[in-house]
């Protein structure tokens, strides 16, 4: 062995390659390899110069797909729906004990002026024991009497406390702001999109971290206080970065140790670490000269582009390792490896691009956001690991006792005598029967996994925020209120136009009532409100409460006169919209589906001149209207991307049974990957939809990397077997390498405190592992039904020694179109 590596060292001096051999951007970017080196230098500082810049929030509207018929509805009408959009619940109970008692309410006052002066906060809509705006209705001898349910008398004195409750009964907010059993009383916080100090975008990191300074100020002793709403969900999503960002760090330490495990080569394992992390870094510069922001969704996208960076950065490390260790100069390996890999690594990244590009055609802007940021991290990825990272080898080399282990493993790997035993087992499908076996395996497992795919779910299956644990501080919170409140955090609002000065018509106010009936008898309906409830509650009242007069009078004169005193929630100051509220026990994608049917269907049938219900409003309305966008948005998506991917590697390989080797097995791991979801309870939403869409783009990677060397050696006359060897050894390995790698990195994320990153970790790792397995298992055996070798003049094929190898395949790839 020792003498053939001499031989070959001599014949292949640098001095004997001609750099003016290879296509026109091998030639461009090795004969500039400095300035190339200068120019990611330079790039690197400016963008680095750009990161400090970066701010993490969300955004509720951010979150809302606008272009649905429901959100257009929404928007049309939000001027008479302010203070019932993006909303923040905060209850303060007192434990063991009724609130009617005046140091609860004095803590309360306090809480509720410090929360009112929060910026962002819809003031004039903000409603609790202590606004102007909570108010109670009674009858008197004298007709209709209103007042404030706590106004300028009271002084914490039993005859005031008693007056207190009896103006909470006559507010008809039991359930609503004052919990059954009196023990706790709820704020409720509607929240603008901006900051009404400065007027920018409102920054829920520092909203949610104002109001749980007043948590932390007044919790203690017998007060305890639950915050719900989309702000507090986004505030936990941030405080729990920390966090993930520590699981961040811990996959990227045991990506890179395992790749220096298989390496054994200090200088290049950290080469390809430093790479992806450049790709990185330009792509966190980059977001705040677009003006992008990172929100917990998108947070996850720089370790997905450093994943995908570590697993294309291996493939080359690998190759130029193995020329080095056949004795070729480390600038002529380099270009080799450049020449051999760079058109499969191009073709694997856009294929990656293309996986997150799709995403744009959901329209909901977070997700967009996702799509674009991530396709331009894939796209530095082409610069700084298909281009950057060979040339930067091309001047440090590898080391050379790794070189030589390479070697010596391939020429063991290589000879049937002496395979390695995983080597030998997946030769075997190269052969009929075994392909056939496994062929008949996957079949088997498709259809099982398209069965169980079948009661896949759009939208969330949980009760409170299923992107936090169930036990999480939010959730109990969640639990708490909902078990205390008729109203709860999931409120579904139908909107009900007329002509101007019509909403209160006898006639369309029956078929509204008609349509609360029918809601509240679905499960998990907890209760309706509505104008024409509103005027049942007073009608009864001027009947002293007789139950038989809780209903609409046929008498147009005494509902007119109801208008005036109907809170600004039901109906609008021209009385040409009214609002039907559906308060629900929770927003599982199956109570949502149940409810808006129930709306449309009568809709359908009741719609006239004199009124027409339009849906939707509300957070669960909103929910519905995003749940429909990504049940629709999730076939159409994996068309697009399917698509994309059949005209790639068509244009790659240049043959259409290449192109169903390829994509097979990713059909399987789609299937498969859906299956799994079903299985864990995990719904499509916004934040798994980019998962599935990733399992192609990315796992497509593994198939290009073996196919391309395996029709290499097709072309060249040599069997399937030895063929899918040479694969094996020369990306195979790193194939297994890099899905085993990424795999362990990502699942690591199941112990995440976000339930989000834990769900996508845990179905990152499988399509990982499912799609490696299948580009070494499912393709080859795929390849002996539809793979032929090229017909070749006898002895054409047989070639000896390392060099010869290596020198044939670069020849034969140097022919193929670049």
């Amino acid at each position: 062995m020792a003498g053939d590596i001499k031989m070959d060292r001599e014949a292949m001096d640098a001095r004997d390659f001609d750099p003016r051999s290879g296509n026109w951007l091998e030639r461009l970017l090795f004969n500039h390899r400095a300035l190339v080196i200068l120019f990611c230098v330079l790039v690197t500082a400016g963008l680095a110069w750009q990161i400090p810049a970066i701010r993490l929030n969300a955004s509720f509207d951010r979150m809302i797909p606008k272009e649905h018929a429901y959100i257009q509805n929404f928007k049309d009408n939000q001027a008479d729906l302010a203070g019932q959009g993006n909303v923040l619940r905060i209850v303060v109970e007192r434990k063991g004990g009724s609130i009617l008692d005046p140091a609860y309410l004095q803590t309360l006052q306090k809480i509720n002026d410090e929360v009112y002066l929060v910026a962002g906060v819809d003031r004039p809509f903000m409603l609790s024991l202590w606004t102007p705006t909570m108010r109670w209705i009674g009858i008197t001898e004298v007709g209709i009497d209103a007042g404030q349910v706590i106004d300028e008398t009271y002084d914490g004195s039993p005859d005031s406390l008693a007056r207190l409750r009896l103006n909470i009964e006559r507010s008809g907010e039991i359930g609503r702001i004052v919990a059954p059993d009196f023990k706790s009383s709820m704020l409720y916080v509607p929240l603008l999109d901006f900051d009404t100090e400065t007027g920018k975008a409102l920054d829920y990191a520092e909203l949610a971290g104002k109001i749980e300074k007043i948590r932390a100020k007044y919790e203690g002793g017998d007060i305890r206080i639950h915050v719900v709403g989309f702000a507090q969900v986004v505030g936990d999503l941030i405080d729990g970065l920390g966090q993930v960002a520590g699981f961040f760090m811990l996959s990227m330490a045991l990506a890179t140790a395992i790749v220096y495990w298989y390496t054994r080569c200090a200088r290049s394992t950290a080469i390809v670490m430093f790479c992806s992390v450049i790709a990185v870094l330009w792509l966190l510069g980059v977001l705040p000269l677009l003006g992008y922001e990172l929100d917990p969704y998108t947070i996850l996208v720089p370790f997905l582009v450093f994943a995908i960076g570590m697993s294309h950065g291996a493939q080359k490390m690998n190759g130029v390792m193995q020329d080095i260790g056949r004795g070729f100069p480390r600038l002529v390996a380099a270009r080799y490896t450049f020449r051999r890999l760079f058109m499969a690594g191009f073709a694997a990244l856009l294929c990656d691009a293309i996986g997150f590009a799709v995403l744009m055609l959901i329209k909901i802007s977070v997700i967009q956001q996702l799509a674009l940021t991530a396709s331009i991290g894939v796209a530095f990825l082409v610069f700084t690991n298909l281009i950057l990272l060979p040339i930067l080898l091309s001047y440090t080399g590898v080391n050379q006792a790794a070189a030589l282990r390479t070697l010596r493993e391939e020429d063991a790997a290589l000879a049937a005598a002496n395979r390695h035993a995983l080597w030998r087992f997946l030769d075997r499908f190269t052969t009929p029967r075994a392909a056939a076996l496994a062929i008949a395996v996957a079949l088997l497992m498709g259809v099982g996994g398209w069965r169980v795919s079948l009661d896949l779910k759009t939208g969330d299956l949980d009760p409170g925020a299923p992107e936090l644990r169930t036990d999480s501080r939010y959730n109990r919170d969640s639990a708490y209120i909902n078990a205390h409140y008729a109203n709860s955090s999931d409120v579904f609002i139908v909107m009900v136009a007329s002509p101007p000065a019509q909403c209160m018509n006898y006639d369309l106010l029956q078929k509204i009532d008609t349509l609360e009936w029918e809601l509240r008898q679905q499960p998990g309906v907890v209760a309706t409100d509505s104008f024409a409830s509103f005027n049942k509650g007073i009608t009864g009242q001027f009947t002293e409460g007789n139950p038989k007069w809780f209903a609409l009078v046929p008498s147009q004169e005494l509902l007119n006169g109801f208008v005036k005193n109907a809170p600004r929630t039901l109906l609008n100051q021209p009385c040409s919209l009214s609002m039907l509220r559906i308060f629900l026990s929770d927003h599982k994608a199956e109570t949502l589906e149940r409810v808006s049917k129930v709306v449309a269907d009568y809709a359908a049938r009741h719609d006239g001149p004199d009124g027409k219900f339009l849906l939707a409003a509300g957070n669960a309305g909103i929910e519905t209207a995003t749940n429909e966008v990504v049940k629709q948005a999730n076939r159409d998506m994996l068309y697009w991307v399917y698509g994309a991917v059949c005209l790639l590697c068509l244009v790659t390989f240049r043959s259409w049974r290449a192109v169903i080797c390829a994509v097979l097995p990713l059909v399987l791991t789609s299937v498969l990957a859906e299956a799994l979801m079903v299985w864990l309870g995990i719904g499509v939403k916004v934040a798994t939809l980019p998962v599935i869409a990733l399992g192609v783009g990315i796992g497509v990677d593994y198939a290009l990397y073996v196919l391309s060397i395996v029709l290499t050696h097709l072309r060249a006359g040599e069997s399937l077997s030895k063929a899918y060897a040479e694969a094996l050894h020369f990306t195979g390995k790193v194939v297994l390498l890099t899905g085993v790698t990424l795999a362990v990195g990502v699942v690591i994320w199941a112990f995440s405190p976000i339930k989000f990153q834990a769900d996508m970790g845990i179905l990152l790792a499988f399509c990982f592992l499912a799609n490696m397995l299948g580009a070494l298992i499912l393709l080859p055996a795929l390849a002996v039904f539809l793979l032929k070798p090229s017909p070749q003049p006898a002895g054409a094929g047989k070639q000896a020694g390392p060099a010869a190898r290596v020198q044939h395949a670069t020849s034969t790839i140097d022919r193929m179109p670049t």
